[in-house]
């Protein structure tokens, strides 16, 4: 399957609930730093949230808090490498490219997935 209908699908299928992981092969594109934190990002569990500091103690820097919002931030791959489980220390929602909305649908999609009733 070429690449993009594979992403297509496994974006189809995440949007109807049928999925919680990517296994898209992906290239990364961005500083050291940036990878580390994009990297770290794919590791938040799904339906979880982290934060800025949780990453930045991940990658043994607690004082990069700002560089760690900077590098999530700069992701280009949104839903496939999840920025939007990243919160705010203080539980708020906290900036998101699409738009704060959007960040809490994507959070309550995840939240919701298979469950049965």
């Amino acid at each position: 399957m070429k690449f993009y209908k594979k992403t297509r699908v496994q974006l189809d299928e995440y949007f109807n609930m049928q999925r919680k992981e990517f296994d898209i092969p992906i290239l990364m594109v961005g500083t050291d730093f940036q990878k580390s934190i994009w990297e770290a990002l794919i590791k938040v569990p799904y339906g979880t949230t982290s934060t800025y500091l949780q990453l930045a103690k991940e990658i043994g820097n607690e004082k990069a808090v700002r560089a760690v919002a900077n590098a999530n931030g700069a992701n280009s791959i949104g839903i496939i490498i999840p920025c939007h489980r990243i919160i705010g220390t203080n539980g708020e929602l906290t900036g998101y490219a699409g738009g704060l909305p959007l960040k809490k649908r994507l959070l309550e999609l995840e939240q919701n997935l298979f469950v049965t009733s």
